[in-house]
């Protein structure tokens, strides 16, 4: 090689680290702004899953305390008390406190009431929303009107209906405080053959048809 090549190629070199500086001092704020994004992102993301541990930590042992005490109408002063912090999950899970240690002291109408925010609340799954119904046939039992009752049981029985036995067995109950005996029994009948009713639920069924003079089925 000439020196004449030689002294070609080490211009050409110094042009090429230029033009690397050139671009590199043009656009090398970019990369490090990614890499701060980057690390940004990733202290936001624990920061925030260190945040929402600590909440769900300060909720449990605020629940905790709130139902320490004996007396039912403490604890539902206290579970009164406890903030959900805007989390529907928390606010489920209050709800169903209420409305089960309200059941416990006798106030039927804020058992009522707490379930009705669950069910009313269109931000959590309908199978809690459905339960809640469910649970406020139950314990409402003749004090709610037929017409609501049949609406809620209606919804319930549809086929596929994760509480279906369950919603056919108030169903039934309902038909017999109404005075419709023989269709209580015809749901009852068949709520005692489901293949998909529990164990306890048929057994249920079986009893209440045994009272009401029905026949034990034909064994094999």
């Amino acid at each position: 090689m000439s020196e004449n090549d030689s002294f070609i190629d080490e211009v050409t070199e110094e042009v090429r680290r230029d033009q690397l500086f050139a671009l590199f001092r043009k656009y090398g704020w970019i990369g490090v702004v990614a890499i701060m994004l980057i690390v940004g992102g990733a202290a936001w993301v624990e920061w925030t899953k260190a945040r929402a541990e600590a909440r769900a930590q300060a909720f449990g042992d605020a629940v905790g305390v709130a139902l320490a005490p004996s007396d039912p109408a403490t604890r539902l002063a206290a579970l009164e008390k406890v903030d959900s912090d805007g989390d529907s999950g928390r606010a489920l899970v209050l709800a169903l406190l209420t409305s089960a240690i309200a059941e416990t002291a006798g106030d039927k109408e804020k058992a009522l009431a707490s379930l009705k925010t669950v069910s009313d609340n269109g931000g959590l799954p309908m199978t809690y929303r459905q339960l809640a119904l469910l649970k406020a046939v139950m314990l409402a039992g003749d004090t709610m009107p037929p017409a609501d009752r049949d609406a809620i049981l209606a919804q319930l029985t549809a086929p596929g209906n994760p509480y279906r036995s369950l919603a056919l067995e108030q169903e039934a109950l309902a038909q017999l405080g109404g005075g419709n005996t023989d269709a209580a029994i015809k749901i009852l009948s068949d709520l005692r053959n489901d293949a998909e009713a529990s164990g306890a639920t048929q057994a249920r069924a079986d009893q209440l048809l045994t009272a009401l003079g029905q026949p034990q089925p034909a064994s094999n």
